[in-house]
């Protein structure tokens, strides 16, 4: 058994829901226990095409699965929820990602790289998973969560976020 950290986001539909869809269907498979759920946030998406916002949120679970099966079950759960293959960035009903999984690093794999390559970059995957895993130290740069999130703040502002 691993422990992973997840990133779930949703920008289309009824966002709240389409979480809240994809976490149950994580606590139905019989190889992943979730762990924990984050509180939820509102977040202006970056980049791609002018869309709506995103409600983002982090996911601790016990996982018997190796990681790329794991990523093999994320990507069911996204186009069972309606996520089709298209641009980056792009409005999407589910967005599932792997943040991090035990201490495992993979460096830029063929579809997986762990950690999550932008995490420490981007406040709207740090604040929910500080809410759940504040002193998790990121394997490659030796930081906390909390130092990596502290670490952006003065630049990014906390105007970006609310309590959804």
């Amino acid at each position: 058994m691993a422990i992973v950290y997840l990133g779930i986001g949703s920008n289309t539909g009824d966002r709240r829901a389409n979480i809240e869809k994809a976490t149950a269907l994580l606590k139905e498979h019989k190889d992943i226990k979730v762990l924990a759920v984050s509180p939820l946030i509102e977040t202006e998406p970056e980049g791609g095409p002018p869309q709506g916002k995103f409600l983002n949120g982090a996911i601790k679970i016990d996982a018997d699965l190796m990681p790329l099966d794991l990523l093999t079950q994320l990507k069911m759960i996204e186009r069972r929820l309606g996520r089709v293959k298209a641009e980056p960035n792009a409005p999407r009903p589910m967005d599932l990602d792997i943040l991090f999984y035990d201490d495992i690093v993979i460096v830029k794999g063929k579809s997986l790289t762990i950690p999550h390559p932008r995490l420490a970059e981007r406040l709207f995957v740090l604040k929910p998973l500080f809410e759940i895993a504040p002193h998790l130290v990121h394997p490659r740069l030796n930081k906390s969560i909390k130092e990596l999130m502290e670490a952006l703040l003065p630049h990014e502002g906390s105007q970006r976020f609310q309590s959804a």
